[in-house]
């Protein structure tokens, strides 16, 4: 700085309180001066001449400026710090929040999966009972649809029963021949009848050639005892007087020699 030079016929001596102004203005820009450019842990050396009282006379003033610009940086920092734990508090709790919902889903998803299972599982006790009952239903008719037939093989069926004339006689005869495949007809069989013993089963011929032989012809068909027992049918009486018997044996006998009865017209 250059020296400040004055004309002594025009200076003005100062006061004590310029003087003490002046002193503090000169510190304080000292002091920001220095502190702006000297960096930390620097030092700086003054070459004015006879500004060393002027400092030393100031040095409480310069304390106060640095202490002042050192409070408002810390104050900063304090800010910055606080900021910086506000921030960080925020975050923290968004984490929390974040991992206590996520706990809640998790919590949540695994009842809904332990109601799914129990529903299911109830889904399948109740499929499984119906199928249990359905085939109780199925055993049980099974076991009545057995029971019915068994019932139906044991009961003989009921034979079928023929007047004792000769129309019954005919007929059942006709029933017998017809299991074992031997021809004929009703009114072949009446017919035929009608000649040979005018329908009386115990007919007896005691005067042809068979009864001169000594077999004379017997029942309804003047069938004679040799013939009777070579064409008798089984199922029916040996006795040859018996009426069903006696027609069924001629007319076994008439379907070997003749065709069937329905073709005998006259003695045979």
């Amino acid at each position: 700085m250059p020296k400040n030079t004055q004309n002594p016929g025009h200076s003005r001596v100062p006061t004590r309180t310029h003087k003490i102004a002046l002193t503090g203005v000169a510190a304080l820009g000292a002091a920001t001066l220095a502190f702006s450019l000297v960096p930390a842990g620097g030092s700086t050396t003054t070459t004015e001449a006879g500004s060393t009282a002027a400092v030393a006379y100031s040095s409480e003033q310069i304390k106060d400026v640095k202490g002042t610009v050192t409070d408002q940086l810390a104050g900063a920092s304090v800010k910055v710090e606080s900021i910086e734990a506000k921030r960080k508090a925020a975050a923290d709790a968004a984490a929390k929040a974040a991992a206590e919902a996520k706990e809640k889903a998790a919590a949540e998803a695994a009842a809904q999966a332990v109601k799914t299972a129990a529903a299911q599982a109830a889904e399948e006790q109740a499929a499984q009972e119906q199928a249990a009952k359905e085939a109780a239903r199925e055993r049980a008719a099974q076991a009545a649809a057995s029971r019915t037939t068994k019932r139906v093989a044991v009961q003989p069926a009921a034979a079928k029963t023929y007047p004792n004339t000769l129309d019954g006689w005919i007929r059942e005869s006709l029933a017998i021949m017809k299991k074992h495949g031997i021809p004929g007809s009703y009114s072949g069989i009446h017919r035929n009848i009608m000649r040979e013993s005018s329908g009386n089963p115990m007919a007896i011929n005691n005067w042809d050639i068979n009864a001169q032989n000594g077999i004379p012809s017997k029942g309804l068909l003047q069938v004679i005892p040799p013939t009777f027992q070579a064409y008798h049918v089984p199922g029916t009486s040996w006795d040859i007087y018996d009426p069903v018997a006696n027609i069924t044996a001629a007319c076994n006998y008439a379907a070997d020699r003749y065709g069937s009865m329905d073709n005998v017209n006259s003695a045979y």
